[in-house]
């Protein structure tokens, strides 16, 4: 009979001695509550007590978390406008603040605020400066100053800013058309510039290479008559000393080549008398010595 009891009496402490304990994982850290108030902060590993039924334990990371902010668009100096978002890594140092801070919604809730913070950070720090700083690599002191601002409107919360950086700076979608446009006309107005600096060149170089053509061509043109007036005149004196060796053999080539010139075998027809002296070397063997065999100069030509 007093099994019956024992029993569930051993049932009931063993529950009680269970619902006592809890374990807190190395990647965690744990509260323990009581009616919604803290009673009790766990922050390393292990486990822990607390009261049974009436105390419960609520976990949050122990971990480095990260944040992807919402794109915003900013005003720099000069008006213009870029789309900037960050990408944010902090963690929970105080958890009784944190607790305070985001209620029962935890690193959810969290995540919203730190967003609001960021939001709030980026314009204040991005609006008093200029483009180039901010697409430069010179941007490393931007993000540290929008980490040390999060930073410190961050502890209210229990929690600390690790890092901050700039994941996007983009033109807003409305001036990329224009800013395209803007660049492409840049680009084509240097291409119309070297293409004009080009053909002016090559109109120099064309310029001279006929200049120096025509001076080339007079040079050499004045050569060959140089050339061919002194070839003409030693002709000439050849001709003139091989006549006066032999006047009657001069004749005779002379009529030859007048034969050679008359009588192509072609179409044409000369009319002349049958005792031209034309024919003296074709009537004879020996023919004149004293007068050269020529052609008649009125000798008409007449047409088949």
């Amino acid at each position: 009979m007093r099994a019956i009891y024992i029993l569930p009496v051993l049932f009931v402490v063993m529950v009680t001695a269970l619902s006592s304990v809890f374990i807190v994982d190395e990647r965690k850290k744990g509260l323990v509550l009581q009616f919604g108030e803290i009673m009790q902060e766990k922050e390393t590993p292990g486990l822990g007590f607390k009261l049974p039924f009436i105390q419960e334990v609520v976990y949050y990371e122990d971990r480095i978390l990260g944040l992807q902010t919402a794109p915003i668009e900013v005003t720099l100096l000069g008006e213009r406008r870029l789309v900037v978002d960050a990408f944010a890594r902090w963690r929970i140092t105080d958890l009784k603040a944190f607790r305070q801070a985001t209620g029962t919604s935890g690193e959810e809730r969290a995540q919203a605020l730190l967003n609001n913070i960021l939001q709030q950070a980026i314009p204040e720090v991005l609006g008093k400066t200029t483009q180039d700083r901010v697409l430069s690599q010179d941007r490393t002191g931007l993000m540290n100053e929008i980490r040390d601002i999060a930073r410190r409107e961050a502890e209210a919360l229990g929690v600390t800013v690790i890092d901050v950086r700039l994941t996007r700076t983009d033109l807003p979608e409305q001036n990329l058309a224009a800013t395209f446009s803007r660049m492409r006309a840049e680009r084509e107005r240097e291409a119309a510039d070297e293409i004009a600096r080009g053909g002016e060149a090559a109109q120099r170089v064309r310029a001279s290479a006929d200049r120096t053509v025509v001076e080339e061509t007079s040079k050499a043109r004045k050569t060959a008559e140089a050339i061919r007036g002194e070839a003409d005149a030693e002709r000439n004196r050849i001709l003139a000393e091989a006549y006066g060796q032999d006047p009657e053999f001069f004749a005779f080539f002379r009529s030859l080549t007048a034969y050679q010139v008359a009588l192509r075998g072609e179409t044409s027809t000369i009319v002349m008398k049958p005792d031209s002296e034309f024919f003296d070397y074709l009537r004879s063997e020996s023919g004149p010595v004293d007068a050269p065999a020529t052609a008649p100069a009125t000798a008409p030509v007449t047409a088949p």
